[in-house]
């Protein structure tokens, strides 16, 4: 099953210079509670973004155009077709981590969503696509504890596919 997470801003901002343009620690520990012994899939920016290092306990696809290119301890795919394929064959969680042209791609085949919605401005250049939320349901959404490491007002929301 394909699922969409990611971390934004009020106005739709994920990224900054293929890195994430705010620091919360708890939204760190969400998506790592989320993913961990599952499998993420993210285009060659965004995984070269995170030091070009897979993430611990679990299996990363980076999805590039580059048939030459090669990184240590991944999958390296280059099409939605090769991800879709992989995903079915195997009976658990595919996490879609991004950047926007990866999330543009395979959201038509994501059934859930994990959204960390953050009630701040930053500044960046790189956007989550358009979504049509009417074809989502919001399922939960928990205030994220707001402190010292984690300055910002938050909101942790999961959201399922409407089945038409």
């Amino acid at each position: 099953m394909l699922i969409a997470i990611w971390a934004q801003d009020k106005n739709g901002l994920i990224g900054k210079q293929n890195r994430l343009p705010w620091h919360l620690p708890n939204d760190l520990l969400f998506f790592k509670e989320m993913t961990i012994n599952h499998t993420l899939v993210m285009g060659r920016k965004t995984f070269e973004g995170m030091g070009g290092r897979p993430l611990p306990e679990r299996q990363t696809i980076v999805l590039t155009r580059d048939k030459n290119y090669q990184a240590a301890n991944v999958l390296v795919m280059h099409s939605l077709k090769e991800v879709l394929a992989y995903d079915q064959k195997k009976d658990e969680k595919t996490f879609i981590a991004g950047g926007s042209a990866i999330y543009r791609e395979f959201l038509p085949y994501c059934k859930k969503i994990y959204r960390t919605h953050i009630e701040e401005s930053f500044e960046g250049d790189a956007y989550f696509p358009e979504l049509s939320w009417d074809e989502w349901q919001l399922m939960e959404r928990k205030q994220g504890a707001k402190d010292e490491k984690n300055p910002y007002r938050y909101y942790f929301e999961t959201y399922t596919r409407i089945d038409a």
